[in-house]
């Protein structure tokens, strides 16, 4: 099987050759699917995406018409694929269901707490040279303090414990409460998780038009006074222009994102200055830094993650080649 796989950056080569057990032809692309590269994909009988990889009709059209009949993604959201062209087209769709939930819950834990002891403005006033130790560093102790994560599933849980380790009091919101997570977190609703916690961490799904700015005004002003809000979960839960307006007016005390409006023309870019991304709420968001800090969606950029997400689409290839399907099959609702 040849499989072109789009969105490789030069460090994850080593891993794709070593973990190709099942001896796949590939050809590694480092730049994301776009509507400029997908004739790449000609000659190849696969392809691999990832996340901002744009697999809208059109490409999924263009594979089509070169024989591919398998369009994988190496990571857990679907959102940059068109699974109704896919389904139309008779293009079989996976992902990957997960993969080291350490890496997004360590990232958001490292966030919270960067937050939470205002690191980042230390550290812009240290390099510019001012080390007084000014009223603004004060801080409270995350043991005796408390924890609020919405969204209590397999990174949710990860984080927690790792809160847990530090003798904190973690809560957590779901809808869906897991009995095995009580280990961990005490589940309460939204409203006494948002009021009562110091760090808010958000691990849920993105649902399109069901759950779109979740992140909104009533639930930041429902937030204790003083808390910092972590989102490394989507863009699209979180009214962008309400964290703005709350970070101005300090009704949020900080706000620490891995996920951004319109990442899909920002990733991999490196613009002259803020004026220049294409997204005007997501530069006037990374001007509020050091009280907003932006990550560019690195929460699973890590080796174990990435070993998971390459060896499962692997197996997601060799079982859909061998069988003809496999157990990663997603499909339009």
């Amino acid at each position: 099987m040849r499989i072109i796989c789009y969105g490789v950056r030069p460090n994850e080569i080593p891993y794709f050759e070593q973990l190709n057990k099942y001896d796949f032809e590939l050809k590694l692309v480092p730049d994301f699917l776009t509507a400029e590269n997908a004739t790449e994909a000609k000659n190849t009988d696969a392809v691999l995406l990832r996340g901002n990889c744009l697999a809208n009709k059109e490409n999924l059209e263009l594979f089509a018409s070169y024989g591919i009949k398998y369009v994988f993604t190496r990571t857990v959201g679907i959102n940059h694929i068109d699974l109704e062209a896919a389904d139309k087209l008779g293009l079989q769709v996976a992902r990957v269901p997960n993969y080291s939930p350490y890496a997004v819950a360590e990232l958001a834990m490292t966030l919270g707490m960067q937050l939470f002891r205002h690191i980042n403005l230390v550290l812009a006033n240290t390099s510019k040279a001012d080390f007084r130790v000014l009223p603004d560093y004060f801080s409270r102790e995350i043991h005796s303090s408390t924890v609020g994560i919405i969204g209590a599933g397999k990174i949710g849980v990860t984080e927690a414990k790792l809160y847990r380790g530090m003798g904190t009091k973690v809560l957590a919101y779901d809808p869906f409460p897991n009995k095995q997570a009580e280990e961990f977190v005490e589940f309460k609703e939204l409203d006494e998780v948002l009021a009562t916690s110091d760090i808010i961490s958000m691990h849920i799904p993105y649902f399109p038009g069901q759950n779109d700015n979740f992140i909104n005004a009533d639930f930041l002003k429902k937030m204790k006074k003083n808390a910092v809000l972590v989102n490394t979960s989507r863009s699209e839960i979180a009214d962008t222009q309400a964290i703005i307006s709350a970070i101005k007016t300090g009704e949020l005390a900080g706000y620490a994102a891995d996920v951004f409006p319109d990442e899909e023309d920002i990733m991999g870019h490196n613009f002259a200055s803020l004026q220049d991304l294409p997204n005007k709420e997501t530069a006037e968001l990374t001007s509020l830094y050091p009280k907003v800090i932006l990550t560019p969606h690195i929460g699973s950029y890590t080796e174990p993650a990435l070993k998971d997400m390459i060896s499962i689409s692997y197996e997601n290839f060799h079982q859909s080649l061998t069988t003809g399907s496999n157990q990663n099959i997603v499909h339009a609702k």
